[in-house]
């Protein structure tokens, strides 16, 4: 196997643990992010001042000279599948997609072929410089197999690390539309009562918590308020449907990226999508309120309504500042011209 060595020099005050030192002074172009480097430590390597140095907690110094040792891009053992793509951007360092509902985004146990990872492979080919030591897409985040919408993909090391840090920094825009039962409002007491929930000036509702894998269902995300992890979830109305109003379309943004986050968010706050199976969108709706047909197409829609529409962020290596919308699937927007007909 074939490997292209890197090396350099400490520069003045390391920090004292080697990968440590290393993250920090490792040269740019080698595109090495801290995770790579550490399994390199543990691979044996790198070489410290010749020898090879395993313990990632190794003290070092200025001026010492570091060897490490890549191994060239292997192929990946993920088959790739002439699968159609809807691609909304390339060039040589990502991909921005947009993926269709039902679709799972890397294969898994349950789902081996098939999925985004598969297609990418046959669509870029050659182009994968190699993520991580193999030829594969880098996914840096990633979406429901039921969800539609916008996803970035690395094609190269230096892609990928540069994504991973602003997925990691929160910095990178991401916008999602969704229908949910009910309608928030700043003037509900309910709502007021709901924790981890605020509204701020606009009328947009705030959801603030912590996220965690269910304690008995493991195919669930549940709210906690103590362990877990933070998530902060933003959304604000913009349309409402039936007489009262009984569904909302929503615009939903992320402060932070977790498993599930508007699904748990928004049913915690009691207005769960429509149609998701795993938080409860297969509510009741007042007959009053729909025509039995509507009442009955919203019941009947088979995959939680969720379409990530936006997505924005900063080129990795051009550092160009890119944004991109993808309209609302078919399935979804049929749905909404059926409740308002001036809305086709």
């Amino acid at each position: 196997m074939s490997h292209r060595r890197i090396t350099f020099i400490l520069g003045d005050m390391p920090p004292p643990r080697l990968d440590k030192a290393l993250a920090r002074d490792v040269p740019e172009d080698a595109n090495l992010s801290r995770t790579r480097i550490m399994k390199l430590i543990e691979q044996g390597m790198v070489l410290v001042s010749g020898e090879v140095q395993r313990d990632p907690r190794a003290v070092v110094a200025a001026g010492t000279k570091i060897d490490i040792d890549v191994e060239e891009a292997q192929e990946s053992h993920i088959l790739p599948e002439d699968i159609p793509l809807d691609v909304i951007f390339e060039d040589d360092d990502l991909i921005v997609v947009n993926k269709p509902a039902g679709m799972v985004v890397h294969p898994a146990p349950g789902s081996p072929s098939g999925t985004l990872v598969n297609a990418l492979l046959a669509h870029c080919g050659d182009d994968l410089s190699g993520v991580g030591g193999m030829k594969r897409p880098g996914i840096v985040h990633r979406i429901d197999k039921e969800t539609s919408g916008l996803l970035v993909v690395a094609k190269s090391d230096a892609a990928h690390h540069g994504l991973a840090k602003q997925f990691e920094a929160h910095t990178v825009e991401r916008y999602y539309r969704c229908l949910v039962y009910g309608v928030p409002d700043a003037n509900d007491p309910r709502l007021r009562g709901v924790k981890g929930a605020n509204f701020e000036s606009g009328n947009i509702l705030k959801l603030t918590t912590h996220l965690a894998r269910h304690k008995t269902d493991r195919q669930r995300q549940a709210v906690l308020f103590h362990g877990g992890r933070h998530a902060v979830t933003r959304a604000r109305t913009v349309a409402r449907f039936g007489a009262p109003p009984v569904l909302a379309l929503m615009e939903c943004w992320l402060e932070t990226g977790r498993t599930h986050q508007i699904r748990v968010h928004m049913a915690h706050a009691g207005h769960g999508l429509v149609g998701d199976p795993t938080y409860g969108g297969k509510r009741k709706i007042a007959r009053a309120a729909l025509a039995e047909t509507l009442a009955e197409a919203v019941k009947s829609f088979p995959r939680q309504a969720l379409h990530a529409a936006v997505l924005g962020f900063t080129h990795p290596v051009s550092g160009a500042a890119l944004r991109f919308e993808a309209p609302l699937p078919d399935d979804m927007a049929d749905l909404l011209a059926l409740l308002d007909p001036t809305r086709a």
